[in-house]
């Protein structure tokens, strides 16, 4: 949001900057942090991943404007598609994990197609509405998936939701709903 009021000059408002303040502090109390039995804080290695993620996402979303502009957006999207593919198979070659391919049973080739459908469907509609929206605006609509997702994770895969990240997600959520005001 930030980066996309820098480069495309989009409007700085009273909501947008509550919006912001709130959808970041929601993010904080979200964030897991595991205490040591000294008491000390530590990140697991996740987060770093987690971390990147955000910061690789951002930048999707304003290269992803910028390049879509003149450009219809399922074409885009494919053309992103085929560049996320070969980055994709260079890192498992890289790794050197082609092999592992004939490991992987049924149930996870299922749900690992599922999901790539799901990838698909959820890219065609982004780069559409971000062809035609403001990225300050389409990205944290986009982000209320951490809504469904933590509400699919409680139900489908039996996870906890503690007070702290309950909180958090209500304030992302508050957050994003102030921006569409």
């Amino acid at each position: 949001m930030i980066l996309a009021i820098i480069f495309f000059n989009e409007a700085i408002t009273v909501s947008k900057i509550i919006g912001i303040i709130t959808i970041g502090i929601g993010t904080y109390l979200m964030t897991y942090n595991k205490r040591t039995d000294e008491g000390r804080s530590v990140r697991l290695p996740w987060f770093i991943y987690a971390i990147l993620s955000a910061v690789f996402a951002s930048l999707t979303s304003i290269l992803g404007k910028v390049g879509i502009q003149g450009v219809e957006s399922n074409l885009g999207t494919a053309i992103r598609t085929i560049v996320v593919l070969i980055l994709a198979w260079v890192v498992v070659f890289a790794a050197n994990k082609q092999g592992e391919m004939k490991h992987i049973d049924n149930k996870s080739w299922l749900f690992i197609c599922l999901s790539g459908i799901a990838t698909g469907a959820s890219w065609l509609c982004f780069y559409r509405a971000l062809q035609s929206g403001p990225a300050s605006i389409v990205v944290p609509v986009d982000k209320l998936s951490i809504a469904l997702t933590v509400a699919f994770s409680f139900f489908f895969l039996k996870e906890k939701l503690t007070a702290k990240p309950f909180m958090g997600l209500v304030l992302i959520v508050g957050g994003t709903l102030v921006l569409l005001v």
